[in-house]
């Protein structure tokens, strides 16, 4: 609970070694492969309905018997291979890459004016974070919206990601790179602020101090901040993950640029089309969400990690 008192002058931040950054890292990468892994039916639903919205017309529910009465309830697992590996390297850089450049910013600007700044330190931390997460995720996205909308493209990750290599060239990994970043930044930024945000707001309501806490007790409110910054990056994300399903399913035309067929798609689209599979994602990343950063939360102690740098009243 916040004192009445100003304590920052006093608040000493934290020290991080390289191997604390690692665990970071570790404890991100486990966190995102899991729940991304976990949820594969959900993101097949989800993705089937974004790039067939005439056919997949019956909801979550009825698009998840409609693909198992059609194809089988194996079909549901399609591209688990690149969703586990692609999200498990995003997830190092997500979460570990948030940690380094949050640090780095309030030892540049000084404790006391971080926590005035601390908005824009959280802004500009998960943006740089999630670029160069976006870097190492994109071939393997790519690779799993090509297996999810053309079923017989591949027999998983390592045929779809060489047969994309052979026939199309490295660069085909990287046509959606554009769409995911306008996906991938605006949903990190959401995700993590609104997490820091809801955090402190709840950490800051309960009685007992933070640090004395039960696991289980801080286990909930991250799980319950998740959920909140969940259904949040969903909704300012879902027209660029729509986008993104869109332009990894469809070829350019002799001479097309990226940015000329991204338009094409968008204008098809439209507002409506945009938000096609919404409820179905929030579901997803709303339970994701919630998840990954009550994992995180749980690994960090159990890797021994000093304790993250607390800008809000929480951490005080």
């Amino acid at each position: 609970m916040a004192s009445t008192s100003s304590p920052k002058a006093a608040y000493s931040t934290p020290s991080y070694s390289l191997l604390d950054y690692g665990s970071f890292a570790l404890a991100g990468a486990v966190g995102c492969g899991v729940t991304h892994g976990s949820l594969t039916p959900v993101d097949v639903v989800k993705t089937r309905i974004q790039l067939e919205p005439a056919v997949y017309n019956k909801g979550m529910i009825g698009s998840f018997r409609q693909i198992i009465a059609k194809e089988g309830a194996g079909a549901l697992l399609t591209g688990l291979g690149p969703t586990i590996l692609g999200y498990s390297m995003q997830g190092a850089f997500k979460f570990g890459g948030y940690e380094l450049f949050k640090k780095t910013f309030i030892d540049a600007l000084g404790y006391e004016n971080a926590v005035t700044y601390k908005t824009p330190i959280y802004i500009g931390s998960a943006a740089i974070a999630e670029f160069f997460a976006d870097i190492a995720l994109c071939p393997l996205e790519a690779t799993r919206i090509r297996l999810v909308s053309q079923p017989n493209f591949a027999n998983g990750l390592i045929g779809g990601f060489s047969r994309i290599l052979r026939e199309e060239g490295v660069g085909s990994f990287y046509n959606g790179f554009t769409p995911i970043l306008f996906k991938q930044i605006p949903y990190n930024i959401a995700k993590f602020l609104t997490f820091e945000i809801a955090s402190d707001a709840i950490f800051g309501f309960v009685p007992t101090p933070k640090s004395e806490l039960s696991t289980s007790a801080t286990t909930g409110i991250n799980l319950l901040s998740g959920v909140i910054a969940g259904c949040a990056a969903a909704f300012v994300s879902q027209p660029a993950d729509t986008l993104l399903s869109k332009v990894n399913k469809t070829k350019k035309a002799p001479g097309q640029s990226t940015l000329g067929l991204l338009a094409q798609l968008a204008g098809e689209l439209g507002i409506r089309g945009s938000f096609a599979g919404l409820p179905t994602r929030l579901v997803m990343v709303g339970t994701l969400t919630s998840l990954q950063f009550a994992i995180y939360g749980s690994l960090k102690k159990a890797l021994g990690c000093p304790p993250a740098v607390e800008l809000g009243a929480s951490g005080h």
